[in-house]
């Protein structure tokens, strides 16, 4: 298939051309080697080896040259996040805007996988589609289960422990050809085949597809059912796409590659980037064996970062678990420190960590971008060990997203503000003020309001606009008068039923909750005494959060608190020091190799200062080899990082 673009689009005048305009170095082989390649490829991508930035690079070339107004690129990623990275990237450049409209699409796979074929799959049977969302699926479905026509399933599942998730988490499936119902991990409560209960649980999903009601993973069997009764519909995707390119490839599911193998094996070109080392995101078995898994056996390896030093890349090196990888660090020495605690200093940890960044890190290095504190696990679990998770040393920690104790709405809005004051990242912020949102709105709508990460960003659209007035409300926190607060909500309530598609049906009942109170008197004076003072803080408050998180992040100071595993069985530090000191990763259990494999993702987010806290005697036996390594260790007294 020939490729509408002009013949010397990637020519290497025009690549040092445009690389010179958006400040970008070229100074590696396989850089080249991904910028100009014309022909199906995968690149293995190390950790801040620049991969989002060649993308960006290699659109802006393809987009001045491109020649047809009927076909375009697909550009494809699985977060709205990285999907505006890389639009960011291409109204920086010029041309770049031409490929934000027809005929090209950049999105995510879900996006993709609803607009070209579920949703027309959906429309060909009659079906009018209300939601798209796991929590809307979920209330609606147990809404349903209540009713009498479900009542045999009902009683059957009232004796099974797992019983509302079965329902809630009900899922098509597309064998043979035909459309499935399944629970979760793959397996029907009950044979639709032999017995009323299974009859009723298939009853009940069908259901929901007529009345429009579906969840996300819904939407490819929806799509891979479509193809199978339409083969032309994927060589038609395949003209209108010649050329596809998938970002954050590790992250694709077996079932999302099915699809994707489906649509696009009729001749398009397909160029596929990632670091399969990162994919954190699976259930802990090996790599799919389907020929077209990622990485291909012959990919082009990216092992340069620049983000960190050799002694970072080292370590990562060592434990690069899924495709074996020698990376090699380009950027800043970045500096490893062991932080030991013991029983008692637990909650010492963290501060220890401040001060360490404090001394080690330039001061307006750490203004601009605080340390950061990751955990693998947030909340405790049941084990007696201890500590487990990222609570165990901030026993106060409310992670971003979930909603304030506050029951006012203001007070929420404010204690919103006050994280984005301290931690300088508004999507943290607006995360939590939303989820705020969310609550509040909760008695008032049939069905819940999407997540933060499914509201559009288009001001041309609910969520859009609601995106708009969350930040207005933020930026307005400490200083709203009740004029401006009244306002402010009034737009909610305006915007809150259009994009839940359903109308308030007591809006009378929010009025307590979105009620204007005043600032008390001490915070008034607390703002005002931080209005006042033009100097940058002498130390720079840390942000807490998990390492899942974090992923894509970088990092001025990193910390990584030693949890349990998923099993609560061992503590991740511990293993991964464990493997550093001579283990074998490959022949690890597979607790141990998910556990080092989040530390990996976590290590390597610092470009000043990365420190491992660990309990004094899980450390002892390696710290003589991590002194060899060229790590410092550190205790939790030390007032200035041991420095």
């Amino acid at each position: 298939m020939t490729l509408p673009y002009l013949p010397d689009a990637l020519a290497k005048d025009k690549v040092e051309a445009m690389a010179q305009i958006l400040g970008l170095g070229l100074p590696h082989a396989e850089q080249w080697d991904f910028v100009q390649s014309e022909l199906a490829q995968d690149l293995q991508a190390a950790p801040g080896s620049g991969k989002t930035t060649l993308i960006g690079l290699k659109l802006a070339l393809l987009a001045g040259a491109w020649t047809s107004r009927t076909r375009g690129i697909c550009v494809l990623s699985h977060t709205n996040t990285a999907k505006d990275e890389i639009i960011n990237r291409l109204t920086a450049v010029p041309d770049g805007r031409r490929f934000l409209q027809y005929p090209h699409f950049i999105g995510t796979i879900q996006s993709f996988a609803n607009t070209f074929l579920a949703l027309p799959a959906i429309r060909a049977l009659g079906y009018e589609v209300q939601a798209v969302d796991d929590d809307v699926y979920e209330a609606a479905a147990l809404r349903l289960l209540q009713r009498r026509e479900f009542s045999t399933l009902r009683n059957f599942l009232s004796r099974r422990r797992d019983g509302l998730d079965t329902v809630a988490q009900a899922v098509f499936v597309c064998e043979a050809g035909q459309l499935k119902v399944t629970g979760p991990r793959g397996r029907a409560p009950a044979d639709p085949d032999t017995t009323a209960s299974g009859q009723q649980y298939d009853r009940l999903k069908r259901q929901l597809a007529k009345e429009g009601v579906f969840r996300y993973n819904d939407m490819y069997a929806i799509a891979e059912w479509y193809l199978t009764r339409n083969p032309a519909i994927a060589l038609a995707v395949s003209q209108r796409f010649p050329f596809v390119l998938l970002d954050e490839m590790q992250d694709t599911s077996d079932e999302q590659q099915h699809l994707l193998d489906l649509v696009f094996s009729s001749g398009a070109v397909v160029q596929r980037v990632g670091d399969v080392n990162q994919a954190i995101y699976t259930d802990g078995t090996p790599v799919s064996a389907r020929a077209s898994a990622f990485p291909a056996p012959l990919a082009v390896e990216l092992p340069v970062s620049q983000r960190f030093g050799p002694k970072i890349a080292d370590m990562a090196s060592a434990l690069t678990i899924r495709r074996r990888q020698q990376i090699s660090g380009a950027g800043p020495d970045t500096q490893i420190g062991v932080l030991l605690f013991d029983d008692h200093s637990v909650r010492e940890v963290v501060p220890a960590f401040e001060r360490m960044a404090h001394a080690l890190v330039p001061h307006e290095v750490l203004v601009r971008n605080p340390p950061r504190v990751l955990g693998a696990r947030l909340a405790k679990g049941t084990s007696p060990a201890h500590p487990q998770s990222l609570t165990c040393y901030l026993p106060d920690h409310t992670p971003a997203g979930r909603v304030s104790a506050q029951k006012d709405l203001i007070n929420i809005v404010r204690a919103a503000g006050a994280r984005w004051a301290a931690s300088g990242s508004d999507h943290e912020a607006v995360a939590e003020l939303w989820e705020g949102v969310r609550t509040t709105m909760r008695p008032a709508l049939t069905v819940p309001l999407p997540p933060l990460s499914r509201l559009e960003r288009s001001m041309t659209t609910a969520g859009g606009q609601l995106r708009m007035v969350l930040r207005d409300l933020l930026v307005g926190s400490g200083e709203a008068d009740e004029t401006t607060w009244k306002s402010a909500t009034a737009r909610l309530l305006e915007l809150v039923p259009d994009l839940a598609q359903v109308p308030l049906r007591e809006a009378a009942a929010l009025a307590e909750n979105l009620k204007f109170v005043p600032r008390p008197e001490s915070a008034a004076a607390d703002v005002a005494a931080d209005h006042g003072d033009e100097d940058l803080p002498t130390q720079v408050p840390s942000v807490a959060g998990s390492i899942q998180g974090a992923k894509g992040e970088t990092h001025a100071a990193t910390l990584l608190l030693e949890c349990l595993d998923r099993r609560g069985s061992k503590h991740d530090i511990q293993e991964t020091l464990k493997l550093l000191a001579g283990g074998d990763i490959q022949r690890a259990q597979v607790t141990v190799q998910r556990a080092a494999q989040l530390i990996f993702v976590g290590a390597t987010r610092p470009t000043h200062l990365l420190v491992l806290a660990t309990h004094r005697e899980h450390a002892a036996p390696y710290t003589e080899e991590l002194v060899a390594r060229g790590w410092s260790i550190h205790e939790t007294n030390d007032q200035l990082g041991g420095v």
